[in-house]
């Protein structure tokens, strides 16, 4: 079924009810006997109002339960003998949506009240009292079961929306334990290669200034990036493992980003602007993974010999650009890779913008702007 016609589809059936109780109700009140009087046509106007308001009971079932409520005793009080169908299926809507004490309260207003309306009748010397007392037993039983139908659906659509509670809850949990596995597999393989590069370049360091000879920066930059990955990788299994615990890594290390681009021979400026504030640790997290990011691209990519960071602190929002004069040309988008989407997912996340193009004048721009006002 289509998602119009599933939305649709409710009130046409609603509706479908409706109209087939009022032509029910009015079938059993054009075939019954009753006295002729002058309102003979509210009558029936009662009997099938009392059908029709049925198709929005789901809706409004404290109202409808109201109306159709008036109406058997409206009907009843001219004279028309038609069973209250209408206000049974009203009672049990009501129960079922929860409306226990309206429904106890509209019922016994209903059945104190509808006696005195066949009494009161045109027809209503007709019944002996014998019959008023099994009449009046019959509604009330009706009515009982009726309202019992309704709570016991009720409970019953309580505990199955309990229980697909329950099963989502599992599930994510199951999501989560799968998760946490899958880090800790890539934790131990990562951190095995990375622990043989630290080592190695550390091992490079240690025989080139044994020797008297000049480190090279790239060997340091290498050795260096070796440390920092492997603490990532431990802050980041740790946060995993504890949800109260955030990785340490915000706008105060983008500093330590700098130096690290200078290692591998890349001018790196930084440029803050605005009156530094407290920003929220997501925004903190996500702006030092963009600028981090924006420079992984640069020296794997772009070719280029400089790059200038800017953040602005902005009074309700956090800005960042990354420029770089690389080999990007205008009009040659780049396919977006997994950093450059993860990127977006982190910004869009936080309600913000990212927008990553070649630049006009050659090279490449990364900017970015993070709401901060509403974020807690």
């Amino acid at each position: 079924m289509s998602t119009g016609l599933s939305h649709v589809w409710p009130h046409i059936r609603d509706w479908g009810i409706g109209v087939v109780m009022a032509a029910v109700l009015l079938v059993n009140a054009l075939s019954g006997e009753h006295a002729a009087t002058d309102l003979e046509p509210l009558g029936y106007a009662l009997v099938v109002l009392s059908g029709l308001a049925l198709a929005v009971a789901r809706r409004a079932p404290v109202p409808v339960l109201a109306v159709t409520g008036l109406c058997v005793v409206g009907y009843n009080l001219i004279g028309f003998d038609v069973a209250a169908v209408a206000y049974l299926f009203a009672v049990y809507t009501a129960v079922r949506s929860g409306h226990r004490l309206a429904t106890v309260a509209v019922s016994s207003v209903m059945l104190l009240g509808l006696p005195f309306a066949v009494m009161a009748s045109p027809s209503g010397g007709a019944y002996g009292d014998a019959f008023q007392q099994a009449r009046g037993v019959l509604e009330l039983a009706w009515l009982i079961a009726a309202g019992a139908a309704g709570e016991a659906l009720r409970q019953a659509e309580r505990r199955a929306d309990e229980a697909e509670r329950t099963r989502e809850e599992t599930a994510r949990l199951r999501a989560s334990e799968e998760r946490l596995h899958i880090a800790r597999e890539l934790h131990d393989s990562l951190t095995h290669q990375i622990s043989i590069i630290k080592v190695q370049s550390e091992v490079a360091v240690h025989l080139a200034r044994k020797r008297g000879e000049d480190v090279p920066e790239t060997l340091l930059a290498i050795q260096q990036a070796g440390r920092e990955a492997t603490r990532e990788l431990r802050a980041t299994l740790e946060t995993l493992r504890d949800e109260t615990k955030s990785p340490s890594y915000g706008l105060d290390r983008v500093p330590e980003l700098v130096q690290r681009a200078h290692g591998i021979g890349l001018q790196t400026t930084l440029t803050i602007e605005g009156q530094r504030q407290d920003v929220p640790d997501a925004v903190d997290r996500t702006a030092y993974r963009i600028v981090q990011e924006s420079l992984t691209n640069v020296a794997r990519h772009a070719a280029a010999a400089t790059a200038s960071i800017r953040i602005d602190y902005l009074p309700d929002s956090l800005a960042i650009r990354v420029d770089d004069d690389g080999s990007a040309e205008p009009g040659n988008a780049p396919v977006p890779g997994v950093g450059l989407l993860g990127m977006r997912e982190r910004v869009a996340a936080l309600g913000g913008r990212l927008l990553a193009e070649p630049r006009s004048e050659g090279g490449f721009t990364v900017q970015a702007e993070i709401p901060v006002a509403r974020i807690s």
